[in-house]
């Protein structure tokens, strides 16, 4: 079985959606459509399109297609965290870093349901809040994890393994995987890095101090960010863009490489170089 996971405002009526699963079926494979971000909205899908939930279907699913945008698959990685099922991008946003194809590639998906695909294996990271010596707070991250005042700064002072390595007081700071180094922390000034490697990458947020760089960790590195404000500050987490949780005075964030990894079905069209040099400029 293939999963279909769009993104309902993105492909409107789901019109690419139904012509993937025409294609599909016509080739002989059984689909389920499974809708992201419809959960609070369930009237943009119609009702003659059945909608699953992929966390039910996705161990009887060989491959999931999911149509949309970065924001789609980062959504879709984290509904399949602990799940072993490759996902096949396909681009209906502006970016689309992350997906494998263009609405013009749609007969690849075809042969992506064969098995003609690489696996592009992406790291993840395991984030925790934890507040007066207790984790209070848990998720993973495939893109980043970012620290940010409420429209003030905040002083951020950071430890690896242990190891005083940096702080600093200023907008916050970002823990990015090597996939999620080409979105927040790049503009944030950080560095880009191969998607396939392994590294944390802490990136400040615009730092009122000259000397605060970003930093490419090993993997095996635990990281542990401490946030501190003053005259009734405000500050909070958030994970993939997605989860936001208000961090308190003195919490701790720890963040490490997740035993899980998300796993990308790869066509094989364009190297990661070229991919960047088309989205970046």
């Amino acid at each position: 079985m293939i999963a279909l996971c769009p993104n309902p405002f993105r492909d409107l009526d789901l019109s690419f959606t139904r012509n993937v699963r025409l294609l599909l079926h016509d080739a002989g494979f059984e689909t389920a459509i499974c809708p992201v971000f419809a959960d609070d909205e369930p009237e943009v899908i119609p009702a003659d399109l059945p909608a699953s939930k992929i966390t039910e279907v996705a161990e009887n699913c060989s491959l999931a297609v999911v149509i949309g945008g970065d924001g789609t698959m980062l959504a879709v990685a984290r509904q399949l965290h602990g799940h072993k099922l490759p996902m096949l991008g396909v681009n209906l946003g502006t970016k689309g870093f992350m997906t494998a194809l263009e609405q013009e590639n749609i007969s690849l998906i075809v042969e992506a349901a064969k098995g003609h695909y690489q696996i592009s294996k992406r790291m993840m990271l395991d984030i925790s809040l934890i507040r007066g010596g207790e984790e209070i707070w848990s998720d993973c991250a495939l893109n980043d994890a970012v620290l940010h005042g409420y429209g003030d700064c905040v002083t951020i002072t950071a430890w690896c393994s242990g190891q005083r390595m940096t702080g600093f007081t200023g907008d916050g700071v970002i823990l990015s995987t090597p996939t999620g180094s080409t979105g927040y922390s790049m503009s944030a000034g950080g560095p880009i890095v191969e998607p396939d490697t392994e590294n944390i990458i802490l990136s400040p947020i615009c730092a009122h101090v000259m000397g605060a760089r970003s930093f490419v960790l090993d993997p095996n590195r635990e990281i542990m960010i401490r946030t501190e404000k003053s005259h009734g500050r405000r500050a909070y987490l958030s994970v993939d863009g997605n989860s936001v949780y208000d961090v308190e005075n003195g919490d701790l964030l720890r963040v490490r490489r997740s035993a899980h990894y998300a796993l990308m079905a790869d066509m094989g069209l364009k190297s990661f170089y070229e991919t960047a040099f088309e989205k970046l400029k």
